[in-house]
């Protein structure tokens, strides 16, 4: 911490500009050892989040006309002293400006650093941290929406609520047990087993509402299934929009998995295309299947593709059975029907008549899509939600030793071993935002950024 940090802030490569940036108490000696200002006694004025043109000189090295921003402590991104030099975007002047203030004293920053002083500096805490990585890595306008929820702050505090929660519970324990009163033991007990059940239900509601969130920053997993020539590999390439699955009326042409992209009802999907389920002595055949059956374990969502108007075979309701609240019965074909569809579900499934030929009945997918996703609630994207698997392992550890402790309770155990879980669960809490968190864990969260962030 001691240490001025430098990096590449932009893209490497030639580009119309770069930006250079400086983080720490040498930093502003460091760039006036090469920047002559033109307007001098504005630089000495020393007033902040200021940006001025001048020169970056190096005896030894060529020089550049350059735009210097100026942030300083405690208000900068890092919260120390932060210098911000805009060069020209060739490599050789960006090379040569990274040299001379490397020679003057600063060292290259590791991978997400300067967003790590930020967080020692007490600038933000780790959910807000992680929230940068996810809003640069956002793919879609929902996803972005949400990891600039988190930077704000606004899931933060949901998690401090959490853990205030938890601190009251151990003073209410602290003082039952210090001030003991016999009369009044019942009635403590009642109150504490009321405020653990509020707390828990706190953590249930973060994590349920987590499954958006994740879905959100990481994409939906959805496997296309059914048997051979039912059109899989159309819905496939009717949802990309163009033609990425080969297409045939011979059953068994698709054989392996087909991994696509796309964004679709503004939800970023990660497609799968998979071998039709069926009887095969083809060996090749048949390991495709296989890996169709394991695909949909992991899966999110699945889209189950039928013959509109044919009855459901074995395999059809084997997968409707063992996943019902994740499928989506796609009735394909539609339009070769002489009436209308009748659909009876068996499990709890979603049912969409839909004809690939003539691209009839997306709307209606997409819809139910959103309904899956948002759990029928598309005001959730207003609120902050969990997104990261680090935070969901957290408080999923937290809601586990809860539970824990409200059994303790109901069993009657001693007031002194039901905080101990409740300790127990106030670290986990603390875990996600930052406020007990071990180095090793520092070092792997924000070896994700990149060098400049």
């Amino acid at each position: 911490m001691d240490d001025t940090i430098i990096a590449l802030a932009t893209a490497v490569g030639e580009a119309s500009i770069h930006v250079i940036r400086l983080s720490g108490m040498g930093a502003r000696d460091i760039v006036e050892k090469f920047f002559r200002p033109k307007n001098l006694k504005r630089w000495d004025s020393k007033e902040n989040f200021t940006l001025h043109l001048g020169i970056f000189l190096d005896k030894n090295n060529i020089s550049d006309q350059v735009l210097v921003g100026r942030m300083l402590a405690p208000g900068s991104y890092t919260g120390e002293d932060v210098y911000e030099i805009n060069c020209h975007g060739g490599p050789l002047i960006t090379q040569n400006i990274l040299e001379s203030c490397l020679k003057a004293g600063a060292r290259l920053a590791q991978p997400g650093e300067f967003s790590k002083r930020a967080f020692l500096n007490g600038k933000m805490d780790l959910i807000q941290a992680e929230a940068v990585v996810d809003l640069i890595s956002a793919r879609t306008n929902n996803a972005a929406k949400l990891a600039f929820t988190q930077l704000n702050g606004k899931l933060s505090d949901k998690i401090s609520n959490l853990r205030g929660k938890l601190l009251d519970i151990l003073a209410f324990i602290e003082a039952g047990i210090d001030f003991p009163e016999d009369d009044v033991e019942d009635l403590d007990r009642i109150s504490l087993e009321k405020n653990i059940e509020d707390a828990l239900q706190s953590v249930e509601k973060l994590i349920t509402d987590s499954k958006t969130g994740k879905i959100l920053c990481e994409g939906l997993k959805t496997i296309i299934v059914g048997k051979p020539n039912v059109g899989k590999s159309s819905l496939l390439n009717a949802i990309l929009k163009e033609d990425r699955a080969i297409v045939t009326n011979i059953p068994g042409t698709t054989r392996d998995e087909i991994r696509e992209s796309i964004i679709f009802a503004g939800i970023l999907m990660q497609l799968v295309d998979t071998a039709g389920i069926r009887a095969s002595e083809d060996l090749i055949e048949q390991m495709g299947i296989d890996r169709t059956w394991r695909a949909l374990e992991n899966a999110d969502l699945i889209l189950l593709v039928v013959e509109a108007g044919c009855p459901l075979e074995s395999d059809d309701i084997r997968i409707i059975q063992n996943y019902g609240s994740r499928v989506i019965v796609v009735a394909n074909k539609i339009d070769l029907l002489d009436q209308p569809l009748l659909i009876e579900p068996l499990n709890g499934e979603a049912w969409i008549p839909l004809s690939v030929t003539y691209y009839k009945g997306f709307d209606c997918l997409e819809q139910e899509i959103k309904t899956r996703v948002f759990s029928g609630d598309l005001n959730c994207l207003n609120e902050p939600l969990l997104s990261n698997v680090r935070q969901i392992s957290a408080l999923e550890k937290s809601g586990k030793v809860l539970s824990d402790a409200s059994q303790a309770l109901e069993n009657g155990f001693p007031w002194d071993i039901i905080s101990i879980d409740i300790r127990k669960a106030l670290q986990y809490v603390s875990e996600v935002t930052g406020d007990n968190v071990q180095e090793d864990l520092l070092e792997t969260i924000f070896s994700r950024f990149c060098i400049g962030k």
